[in-house]
């Protein structure tokens, strides 16, 4: 046996790693994450107030140019300069700063959309009241250009810190706590993502798996007792807690306790599956906290809604898409394997399992379905659908097609029938859905989309199972933000070509 660290009391034995003491009392959590959540802070209120400027001197300019010399004109130079100031206060207010919002998710967007509609409403009940003659120009050029800025400062500068955490920087370092199967679990579903900022740095198991050999298991510090210990060996300033029986809420509460001081963050994972937490509010009932969970958006206003946005954004796109789609069709029809349609139509399953006609450039050739059984061996996809890197079917044109995603673009006109919406899960074959296990039918209760979570996150590189799993989250979890974030991250995910084949 031999003992290292003799402070710790850490003893190394045939049976593995073996924690018989307290932690140290002078460990304190790494200064870096406060650091860069501190800049990153920082960073959000110099971003909102150049904002503020922009948008408040672009409606001065817009709205008053050609009449600067008048002298009413010097009460909004006034409220031009103050304007940044409330719309810093009108984001603090609605809680756009706070570290829970940012970093992932829509939420942070949501926040900012309501600051500008808080706002908006703030100026209209002060001017009603106090009679102001205040511009109806100038607040309706200032309030919504302020609030498509902030949203795409904020989505730009995320972005940012989600390629550092791509890298292995800034990354919160986390213990997982939990069942040696469940941990080894999470931490493959966290290397899977980079989007999520957790690096795993260890993990607490109980005594009788200290020494389970599991693919995907982290290093493991010790059993439950030995959380507090784990953290500060690590280096560590998160501790996820993943469900099991062994850890009640005494326990949690006492281990809550032992990392308050050092202000090491606990989270306790849920065992709800791809549940948003705008779907979950905890309600106390007797002292005792009860997680309340809401049904998916899947009727009502919002669908109207969503509706609309998909027909009114299908139309503009097209029209602005018109002269690309002309020279598409050409180079179709006349480039390399050219002989055949250039509009390639495929039925499809859509809402409720009805059929529809799906519409691509082509991008095979023209016997490109004969020659599918002689390929069935050779399918780089682990699931119903079947996708090869170097489909010899796919013509130079098709090839260029893909690797852009060209080849959707004659989609819009399936979303303005209303086949199909601008976001959603994956279009899928008859013959997919017929091997589809009941829970996998879930994502058939929307439209399937010209683009999804599915495509953003890595398209035909994705598992079958993952894109499956993607598909239900958006599902479940839908939201106009986050159609809107899925819209502006496929932008990023066409240009980067990642899993397009």
């Amino acid at each position: 046996m031999q003992t290292i660290d003799p402070g710790s009391a850490v003893e190394i034995t045939e049976d593995g790693p073996r924690f018989t003491a307290v932690r140290p009392a002078e460990f304190r959590a790494p200064a870096t994450r406060a650091d860069w959540r501190g800049r990153y802070a920082k960073t959000l209120y110099l971003i909102d107030y150049l904002v503020g400027l922009v948008a408040a001197s672009s409606a001065l300019l817009l709205r008053f140019g050609s009449y600067g010399a008048q002298l009413f004109l010097w009460n909004y130079l006034l409220l031009t300069l103050l304007f940044p100031l409330a719309w810093m206060a009108v984001l603090a207010i609605n809680r756009a700063y706070e570290a829970r919002h940012l970093f992932v998710g829509t939420d942070e967007y949501a926040r900012v959309v309501r600051a500008g509609f808080g706002l908006t409403a703030t100026l209209a009940i002060f001017s009603f009241a106090l009679d102001l003659r205040l511009a109806r120009g100038y607040v309706l050029i200032a309030l919504p250009m302020a609030t498509a800025l902030a949203v795409g400062a904020r989505f730009l500068f995320r972005q940012l810190l989600h390629r550092s955490w791509a890298t292995g920087q800034r990354l919160h370092r986390v213990i997982l706590v939990g069942h040696a199967r469940a941990v080894a679990d999470m931490n493959r579903r966290l290397h899977r993502e980079s989007h999520h900022g957790l690096g795993i740095v260890g993990a607490c198991v109980p005594a009788t798996q200290t020494t389970e050999a599991l693919p995907g298991l982290p290093e493991v510090y010790g059993d439950f007792e030995n959380v507090a210990l784990a953290v500060s060996l690590a280096g560590a300033d998160t501790v996820v807690v993943l469900s099991c029986p062994e850890i009640d809420g005494p326990a949690l509460r006492r281990l809550a306790w032992q990392l308050e001081r050092d202000e090491i963050d606990l989270i306790v994972a849920s065992t709800l599956v791809d549940v948003a937490g705008d779907r979950t509010t905890i309600r106390p009932v007797d002292g005792l906290p009860m997680l309340h969970v809401e049904h998916p958006r899947l009727k009502g206003s919002s669908r109207v809604v969503k509706e609309a946005f998909d027909r009114v954004g299908a139309l503009m796109l097209l029209t602005f898409s018109l002269p690309a789609l002309v020279v598409l069709a050409v180079l179709v029809k006349f480039g390399p394997g050219g002989q055949g349609p250039v509009i390639f139509k495929q039925e499809r399953v859509g809402k409720d399992g009805r059929p529809f006609v799906l519409y691509k450039f082509r991008t095979m050739v023209v016997n490109a379905e004969a020659k599918l059984q002689e390929l069935r061996n050779l399918n780089d996809s682990d699931g119903e659908l079947f996708k090869m890197r170097n489909d010899p079917r796919i013509t130079p044109v098709g090839r260029w097609l893909r690797r852009l995603s060209l080849d959707e673009l004659p989609q819009l006109m399936n979303v303005l029938k209303g086949d199909m919406s601008l976001v959603g899960p994956r279009p899928p074959l008859a013959r997919e859905v017929a091997g589809y296990p009941e829970d996998m039918r879930r994502r058939l209760v929307v439209k399937p989309g010209l683009t999804g979570l599915w495509q953003v996150s890595g398209r035909s590189d994705l598992s079958w199972d993952e894109s499956i799993r993607l598909d239900l989250t958006y599902v479940e979890n839908w939201s106009l933000v986050m159609d809107l974030a899925i819209l502006a991250r496929t932008v990023s995910a066409v240009v980067r070509s990642s899993g397009a084949y």
